[in-house]
């Protein structure tokens, strides 16, 4: 618990401060920031075991995170540094990391799911025993391929936890507006594909249900959905004003729901650490974002010669 309390400060600790800089014009660009939202990548990421894989769309600075990213690599790569995980060409949206099983960072809404469901497929071909978490928005769960890919999923039983985290809002358009059916860990029902209602702003209820989903995918009786009931308490994206809901909303989740303050109380309550041990992690976490910023606002820019690497594959003519 307590290492689920150190990973979702870091999340917070480095997203504040992308905003910031954001702010201050050194993040150029799209930038969808996931405070709020912490526990559901984090509870996910317990349940995962080496070879396993992780893809999502664009709010995915969380997700890098989680899965032992270099948080200066990460920062680096929203400044357009060289030193950033796509050596400052990719930005918020594009990065990935081989080492780390990430496969991104999507900026099409909904595009990351059949590349999951892909993912799964080649899982299964290879016999590797490893899992895919394919992660999409409430607005993603409404695409056209979203159910091409649920389909192929149930149709072969491809190892595959699709993970819809359902933040209430769609860009600016709540669920209630935008969808016709709002339990969406029901729209794999016409396939066979089994859903979870999750508690996404609890950590220990993403990890539990994250481990029996991913047990199910591994043991071979296909996909599953896990929908996790999450916020957002930044607008969509910082060019957002969020001026559809009401501070009072935003407010109510921040003191009765945060995920933080949850873990928080728990680790207090139980006594599994005091509050001196809760201040120290809070100080060394802002310690690696204070660092992860200076490096990020140090690194050198791409040369630019650099605009004509990365296109083709290696070998290709």
């Amino acid at each position: 618990m307590l290492d689920y309390y150190r990973q979702m400060l870091l999340i917070r600790r480095f997203e504040e401060k992308a905003g910031q800089l954001y702010g201050m014009g050194l993040i150029a660009g799209f930038c969808h920031l996931y405070i709020g939202q912490e526990a559901v990548v984090t509870g996910m990421k317990a349940a995962l075991k080496d070879g396993d894989q992780m893809i999502t769309g664009y709010r995915d600075h969380g997700h890098m995170l989680a899965l032992g990213m270099d948080a200066a690599g990460v920062m680096a790569e929203l400044t357009g540094r060289a030193g950033g995980y796509s050596n400052g060409k990719g930005g918020s949206m594009h990065m990935f990391s081989v080492e780390k099983n990430f496969y991104g960072g999507h900026g099409i809404v909904g595009a990351q799911v059949p590349l999951g469901t892909g993912l799964a497929f080649a899982n299964q071909y290879k016999e590797n025993n490893a899992v895919s978490l394919t992660f999409f928005g409430d607005g993603a769960a409404n695409q056209g391929q979203v159910y091409e890919s649920f389909n192929m999923a149930k149709l072969w039983d491809l190892p595959v936890v699709f993970v819809i985290e359902n933040n209430q809002y769609a860009m600016g358009t709540s669920i209630e507006r935008s969808s016709s059916e709002t339990h969406l860990y029901k729209r794999g029902a016409s396939f066979g594909i089994p859903g979870i209602e999750v508690d996404g702003m609890d950590v220990l209820a993403v990890r539990d249900a994250g481990l029996k989903a991913v047990k199910h995918a591994r043991s071979g009786k296909g996909p599953m959905i896990l929908e996790m009931k999450t916020y957002r308490y930044r607008g969509h994206s910082m060019s957002d004003p969020a001026k559809y809901r009401t501070r009072e909303e935003v407010d109510g989740v921040r003191q009765h729901h945060d995920p933080i303050d949850h873990a928080k109380a728990r680790l207090l309550t139980e006594k599994w650490a005091d509050e001196a041990t809760l201040k120290d992690i809070d100080k060394a976490v802002r310690g690696v974002v204070s660092d992860a910023a200076d490096f990020a606002q140090t690194s050198p820019l791409p040369p630019d010669s650099d605009l004509m690497t990365d296109i083709l594959a290696p070998g290709v003519v």
